[in-house]
């Protein structure tokens, strides 16, 4: 007989096996957890920061903001309640008096909408009215000297938001 030494190789237990493979998987779903629990949190903030009350937000308070500056501080319209304002502007640069108005009111709260009303003032006729935004819960105007202020909560059940914009009349 030949004297043939067996020899065995360095290798790992079923032991040592099992417990790397449980390692693993346990390492696997933390990180899935992790992962999913992220992706939820990024949907969320996406939908808080592109719903239709933000957006409908920052459309009023640019609207607001544009009709306002280019208003004449001269003379405007605030209701009592506060409920609508009324601006005058000039048609085109060479007019020398306000020929143009801008009312601004909410119509149907809780859950209105933000209007605004253009029209022609000598004779007074309505040109346009445009619905700026929905699912207005309150609507309140505020002036003093030659600015103008709009604080405007939206709520469409899930999401609030309030918005004030406050904007000064430019033209004499």
């Amino acid at each position: 007989m030949n004297g043939k030494k067996l020899t065995t190789k360095p290798a790992f237990t079923i032991i040592e096996l099992m417990i790397a493979t449980v390692l693993a998987i346990v390492a696997l779903l933390g990180i899935s957890i992790m992962l999913a629990d992220s992706q939820r949190g990024w949907n969320r903030m996406y939908s808080k920061i592109y719903s239709d009350v933000v957006t409908d937000s920052y459309v009023a308070r640019k609207a607001f903001d544009a009709v306002i500056r280019k208003a004449s501080k001269e003379k405007y319209l605030l209701d009592n309640a506060g409920n609508w304002i009324e601006v005058y502007y000039y048609a085109d640069a060479n007019s020398t008096v306000a020929d143009r108005y801008a009312r601004f009111f909410c119509d149907g709260e809780p859950d209105g909408t933000l209007n605004v009303e253009h029209g022609r003032l000598n004779p007074r006729q309505t040109l346009t009215i445009s619905t700026i935004c929905g699912n207005v819960s309150s609507c309140d105007f505020k002036a003093a000297g030659s600015s103008a202020q709009m604080v405007l909560t939206l709520d469409d059940g899930s999401q609030t938001a309030t918005v004030t914009s406050s904007a000064v009349m430019h033209n004499q």
